[in-house]
């Protein structure tokens, strides 16, 4: 059975020695989010995750979630259940929620250590809370007073929770061609019908009322996207005042049967004449999803780092133990029959890969988390628009790059283990199949790649990326005569140039085609998550250096830049190449000829 550990060490240097997190909450008015509170919620965070959640995260795999036919319910698995009542009791549901609405008011980035020891611990568990916070930043962007009031502080609280429903059977990305009704009734709500497909947490036992937000189109709503609008529908019918009435005519329809987190319940959902309240502006339901999505997919990133986290844990344990052979360079251990597996070259690339992109991953994430504070509560009005670029920029490349990433992570994780990987003692055949979903839900990675080139970085001109390679430019100048940095800082001020170019290059050519757009997505996505990271692993080698953390510590850092740097950032070479071959090689051979 796979083991988690929460990286305590790592998190806490991510955020105090390379985010500056303490000196950003004081600067933006987070005045009770010091070092010490920050610390002691990292520490309680490792404990329930440790503790409660990662013990149930096999459990939860091999019973998973069940449907009682005759009544619509889902029952968690064992033990499930116990852990939310847990989770609630303990403050964690509103840790960074506003205090008005009986959260805690912490700082977005001090709660996303949170997240990820949930998600390494155990995320078909942490599926349940996650849309609950996707709802929750829908009501606090869109919703009337009243419907904060009545929906919104329940959430935050945990008494309910949340789901997003915008998925048909017949449409996913296309959200233009949704189905589901909402006909006006006289006390200003309206009847919802129609079926959604996917809906994650849709039905099961944590909590009594479950708020749906869900999108629809009004009678008179124009065709396609321009004619959605989003609507609160709750599992139990519900007055403006709060008053709690019957069962709504909303029900679960059957349980998705799914390649893995089986203890999360992905539900086929019928709306039935339920009663729904819009939310928002009539026909402009986009918005408050896109408010709900945009969090989900920095979310969705963190599972994949967790995922890939607590794989790269077990695979480093394993490679210690296991013995096979000798060194090819002479024997390291001669105490033993054979040497531990870490000593061959080859477990090494697999190890020091996990741990790359682990830990560069991990400031990517914090960073974007970051992000959303400062847009939230600085006080300079330019400030607030240069971090919304570039979290919009950021948001395509983490939730793609990280959760790529921990497929990747896994993949290696389970290869480590041998045979021994494949079968289900250990653990990490469940970690590589949970893994593979984050890929897809909240926006495939091709979505996140359109996104990314298609409206960030082309119809937006680059705003997001200029404000990056502003950051990128302004910590090379700040190291250039850095003898101990000159090894990180020269390679990153060249591709940072390369990449500038690499972005004008694609715009030109994409006036001439457009499919030039849709050709280069994929590999610009890529080229720019390791470009990322290649600035966070130089940056991390320049605070560990100025930091108290034991020498073993700064070593490994370097070291670990070092590899990534000449073994990884390399990939980009074979991404730049794949877009400089344009459209043709993509577009050129006919529909028919594919199976020629």
């Amino acid at each position: 059975m796979s083991t988690y550990n929460a990286p305590l060490q790592d998190i806490r240097f991510a955020l105090h020695e390379v985010l500056g997190a303490e000196a950003l909450f004081a600067r933006l008015g987070f005045n009770e989010a010091t070092r010490d509170i920050v610390d002691a919620v990292l520490e309680e965070s490792a404990r329930f995750t440790e503790t409660v959640l990662a013990p149930l995260n096999r459990v939860g795999d091999e019973v998973g979630c069940s449907y009682d036919k005759a009544t619509g319910a889902v029952t968690t698995p064992p033990g499930f259940k116990e852990a939310y009542a847990q989770f609630v009791d303990g403050g964690w549901s509103g840790l960074a929620s506003p205090v008005e609405f009986g959260g805690q008011g912490m700082p977005h980035l001090a709660a996303i250590p949170l997240k990820e020891m949930i998600d390494a611990a155990n995320l078909a568990w942490g599926n349940f809370p996650l849309l609950s916070h996707g709802a929750t930043e829908a009501l606090l962007h869109h919703g009337q007073a009243w419907q904060q009031e009545v929906f919104l502080k329940p959430l935050v609280d945990g008494r309910w929770t949340g789901t997003m429903c915008l998925t048909e059977p017949h449409c996913g990305t296309d959200l233009g061609l949704l189905r589901t009704r909402a006909v006006p009734r006289d006390d200003g709500s309206h009847a919802i019908s129609g079926t959604k497909i996917f809906i994650t947490a849709g039905e099961h036992d944590f909590t009594d009322n479950i708020v749906h937000l869900v999108l629809a189109r009004l009678p008179d709503a124009p065709a396609g996207s321009k004619g959605i609008s989003m609507f609160i529908v709750p599992k139990l019918r519900m007055d403006r005042d709060g008053n709690v009435g019957e069962r709504n005519g909303v029900r679960c329809g059957a349980l998705e049967h799914k390649m893995g987190i089986h203890g999360s319940a992905t539900c086929v959902m019928n709306f039935d004449d339920a009663q729904g309240w819009l939310i928002g502006e009539p026909n402009k339901g986009l918005m408050a999803m896109f408010t709900m999505m945009n969090t989900a997919r920095l979310a969705v990133g963190l599972q994949g780092l967790g995922l890939a986290d607590r794989a790269y844990q077990n695979a480093l344990r394993y490679s210690r133990e296991r013995l096979q052979m000798r060194s090819l360079s002479g024997t390291k251990f001669p105490d033993k029959p054979a040497d531990p597996i870490i000593v061959h070259p080859d477990v090494r690339r697999m190890l020091l890969t996990q741990k790359a992109l682990v830990e560069g991953g991990r400031l990517l994430g914090y960073h974007a988390a970051s992000l959303v504070d400062v847009i939230a509560a600085s006080g300079d009005a330019e400030e607030r628009t240069q971090a919304d670029a570039l979290l919009g920029f950021l948001t395509p490349i983490t939730k793609a790059c990280l959760t790529e990433w921990g497929v990747e992570c896994t993949y290696h994780a389970l290869q480590c283990f041998g045979g021994h990987g494949y079968i289900a003692e250990h653990g990490m055949e469940q970690l590589a199949r949970d893994a593979r979903i984050t890929t897809l839900y909240e926006g495939t990675t091709g979505i996140q790649a359109l996104d990314l080139m298609g409206r960030k970085t082309m119809q937006l001109q680059g705003a997001g990326l200029r404000v990056f390679l502003g950051i990128v430019e302004a910590f090379c100048k700040a190291y250039e005569n850095d003898e101990g940095l000159r090894e990180f800082v020269e390679p990153l001020r060249a591709s940072a140039g390369e990449w500038q170019a690499l972005t004008q290059a694609i715009g030109k050519r994409a006036m001439a085609d457009a499919d030039e757009i849709g050709a280069a997505a994929y590999d610009y996505l890529f080229y720019s998550g390791y470009m990322a990271l290649a600035y966070w692993w130089a940056r991390s080698v320049a605070a560990a250096d100025a930091s108290s953390q034991p020498q073993a510590f700064k070593d490994a850092k370097r070291e670990t830049a070092r590899f990534y740097f000449t073994r990884i950032l390399p990939r980009t070479l074979v991404h730049k190449a794949a877009i400089e071959s344009g459209a043709a090689p993509l577009m050129a051979m006919d529909a028919n000829h594919f199976d020629s």
